[in-house]
């Protein structure tokens, strides 16, 4: 990996890791209302949902080692797994309990990934990182909006 990689590398996950501290010293207390719309899911649709979400995660976690080994094959594989695939699978009584507001988020997500799984097979890992970085903008950009209670 050359410098400029790592150091984007580094810098990126130091953002990251600023970001969930801030985000955590702005947290409003247990007592103050909680502003973010609510997903209102049955509970084993609650559980498949969260689950996805947490496959999502898993997702950006191995990307990121990807990222750091430059492992194209690892980036790849696991851009896939959040990509179109699981959008498809997403059934539709969940998904037409969805508002449309998170449905614009969600799709264009999901796309950002299928993206990241092309561009793997050829662009530099720096450029790999700063697309993984815009998608974790996506994930919190809806985590900021919405809450499955």
């Amino acid at each position: 990996m050359h410098f400029s990689s790592q150091w984007l590398l580094l810098s990126l996950l130091f953002l990251v890791s600023v970001t969930a501290f801030s985000a955590d010293q702005t947290t409003p207390p247990a007592s103050a209302a909680d502003p973010r719309q609510k997903l209102k899911l049955p509970p084993s649709e609650r559980t498949e949902f969260l689950s996805e979400m947490r496959n999502m995660l898993a997702s950006i976690q191995q990307i990121m080692l990807g990222i750091g080994s430059a492992d194209r094959e690892l980036i790849a594989e696991y851009a896939r797994r959040s990509g179109n695939k699981m959008a498809r699978a997403t059934p539709a009584k969940v998904r037409a309990k969805l508002p449309q507001s998170f449905q614009d988020i969600g799709g264009p997500t999901h796309m950002m990934f299928e993206e990241l799984a092309v561009h793997a097979e050829t662009d530099e890992m720096d450029m790999l990182a700063r697309q993984t970085g815009e998608l974790m903008q996506q994930c919190m950009a809806c985590h900021a909006t919405f809450r499955v209670p």
